[in-house]
């Protein structure tokens, strides 16, 4: 059974309308709150083909005002001096073999994982363990670099990460329900313009069929993108 809190939060809102970004953010402002600091949530749902390789929809794009969350990082790298730049930038985890060794015994503590092209070559024999969580180190997404200070300084400013998953959707936590609504507006216009751009070459017909935005305990919040439209 529905909550007395999302009744009343169905009642403010059309589920047969799609609101323009601003109109769908204030919208989802005068929803009740719950007990707790909800995440912001903005869902795709993707006309493309998720098995096939050239329709792979991945990337990051850096959040005006962050995500609300904090960023556990972890770093992959010989001792040095980036390591010692990647500490220091705020990463709370630096390793290498001791790291992996700990990943492989199924240790997963942290929400994002950065190595050097150098480590990589260790690093790559755990992608049946960080793979599937969506933690292995990626050049595409920034997370496979020399430059491992300015790569934890991105993730932990609010760099997210975008990605299709095997029903073609795409979730992006957008903030949290305690931001400001130009704040959630701000942040939401970045993700959907990054996944608008996002569309591979192959992809044929309606790349992006619906778009929504609600809170962790809210009903969904439909977006007209016309507004996007390239």
């Amino acid at each position: 059974m529905p909550s007395k809190r999302y009744k009343k939060a169905l009642g403010l809102v059309d589920a047969n309308k799609a609101y323009p970004l601003k109109e769908a953010v204030e919208v989802l402002a005068k929803f009740p709150k719950a007990k707790f600091n909800e995440t912001v949530d903005v869902a795709f749902r993707l006309g493309v083909d998720p098995k096939q390789s050239d329709q792979m929809v991945r990337g990051t794009v850096p959040l005006p005002h962050g995500s609300g969350k904090t960023v556990r990082v972890l770093v992959f790298s010989k001792p040095g001096a980036a390591a010692e730049a990647a500490r220091a930038a705020g990463a709370e985890y630096v390793g290498f073999e001791e790291m992996i060794k700990k990943c492989v015994e199924g240790w997963s503590d942290f929400d994002v994982a950065v190595a050097t092209p150098e480590a990589m070559t260790e690093v790559r024999k755990l992608g049946k363990v960080l793979g599937p969580r969506g933690l292995m180190p990626n050049p595409k997404t920034g997370t496979v670099t020399d430059d491992l200070a300015k790569a934890v300084k991105e993730v932990k400013a609010g760099r997210v990460e975008f990605r299709i998953d095997k029903a073609g959707n795409v979730h992006v936590a957008v903030g949290k329900s305690n931001f400001t609504p130009q704040q959630i507006n701000e942040n939401a216009r970045s993700v959907i313009e990054a996944v608008v751009k996002s569309r591979p070459a192959s992809a044929k017909g309606i790349f992006i069929r619906s778009c929504t935005l609600s809170n962790t305990m809210s009903p969904p919040v439909r977006v007209d993108l016309r507004e996007f439209a390239a």
